[in-house]
């Protein structure tokens, strides 16, 4: 009897030393991914027509923290804090709240190929921004269009809810499959009403590719609030997750009401990403490669794959803008989409999926 509480002693120490050493781990690239993050931002602040020194930026942040006191030209100050670092800002939370709806996705439907938009919300958002573009352009001011794509795409996700719902329960097929219908649906609505445009056709265009143009520092902070809100409710069921991971009947015996964490995961994901195309756009791929990179990196478990894949889709999307402007400051055709940016990452990195599962490597 001796041997064995003194095997249970030994064995609960080693479970604890191997949750610190797991702990030290995650700790370490938690805090590496926030100073990768934090050298974005200054280098992509760098980045545009006006070339500005990485140096002087970061000694006007330090004179805005009171950390020093150096004169910094008031052009660089505006072009700083009121036209880049909004547009930055803004494109790290987008990418912040995409790589959090597809590690959900991901982890709720047990495939590695799901996205945030798999569920209809990019159709939906599409649907709502084009009719405020052609019926409602002034109803709001510049939130009619962010209001009514936020509205279809929480619409699109309800509708695809309610309609796989089979006896209280949610079936991950049915969901699946439902989602891929009224996608195709709100498609269809939307191309009739993108020929029925007329002159508002190349700014729909341009808003299903996905635009983080000229955010203000309200549209920010509305992104913001939405973005973190969602995320801290979503990480709050990471343990559910991986025990789901297991098996549905595997959950329900470790006391997890696996159908109500569906739910609560379908609506919370739907709403991060809603928030996030409201004001820059359907922007594809992003929820598909980063999680699943992020899971190559730090491993399936979602208490730490939820952080690391929404610091590292924030890093990924601050850069593709940063392309974009760094051409655009090279060549004479404007801006180009940042859809188009992360497609060209995204659809090789696509490919990869569908050969790999093929030869059965995921």
């Amino acid at each position: 009897m001796s041997f064995d509480f003194e095997q249970d002693r030994q064995d609960k120490r080693y479970r604890h030393y191997h949750y610190l050493q797991r702990f030290s781990h995650w700790r370490m690239i938690l805090i590496y991914l926030i100073v990768i993050l934090c050298v974005t931002i200054t280098l992509t602040t760098a980045i545009g027509n006006i070339y500005i020194s990485p140096l002087e930026i970061v000694a006007l942040f330090g004179s805005k923290l009171h950390l020093c006191d150096l004169d910094v030209p008031y052009g660089h100050e505006v072009i700083i804090f009121q036209v880049r670092l909004p547009r930055i800002i803004m494109g790290i939370l987008v990418g912040f709240a995409l790589s959090t709806a597809g590690t959900a996705m991901q982890g709720l439907f047990k495939n590695p190929m799901a996205d945030p938009y798999i569920i209809g919300i990019a159709s939906g958002a599409g649907v709502g921004a084009a009719l405020s573009i052609i019926l409602l352009p002034y109803f709001f001011a510049d939130y009619t269009t962010p209001f009514m794509a936020f509205l279809g795409a929480m619409l699109a996700t309800f509708m695809v809810y309610n309609i796989a719902k089979v006896g209280g329960r949610i079936p991950v097929d049915t969901l699946l499959l439902t989602g891929i219908a009224v996608s195709l649906f709100l498609s269809a609505v939307l191309s009739l009403m993108m020929y029925l445009a007329g002159h508002d056709l190349g700014y729909i265009y341009a808003w299903l590719m996905g635009r983080i143009d000229s955010p203000n520092w309200q549209k920010v902070e509305i992104t913001a609030f939405s973005v973190f809100v969602c995320f801290f409710l979503i990480y709050i069921f990471a343990r559910d997750l991986n025990a789901m991971l297991l098996g549905e009947e595997s959950a329900r015996t470790l006391g997890i009401n696996v159908e109500t964490v569906k739910k609560i995961l379908l609506v919370l994901s739907a709403f991060i990403t809603a928030a996030a195309v409201a004001f820059a756009g359907t922007i594809g791929f992003v929820g598909l490669i980063i999680p699943h990179i992020t899971r190559i990196l730090v491993g399936p478990d979602h208490r730490i794959l939820f952080p690391a894949s929404a610091l590292l889709g924030g890093i990924f999307v601050a850069w593709a803008d940063a392309g974009i402007r760094l051409l655009d400051a090279l060549l004479p055709f404007g801006e180009i989409p940042i859809g188009v940016i992360t497609a060209f990452f995204g659809v090789p990195f696509f490919i990869y999926l569908l050969r790999s599962r093929r030869q059965g490597l995921l």
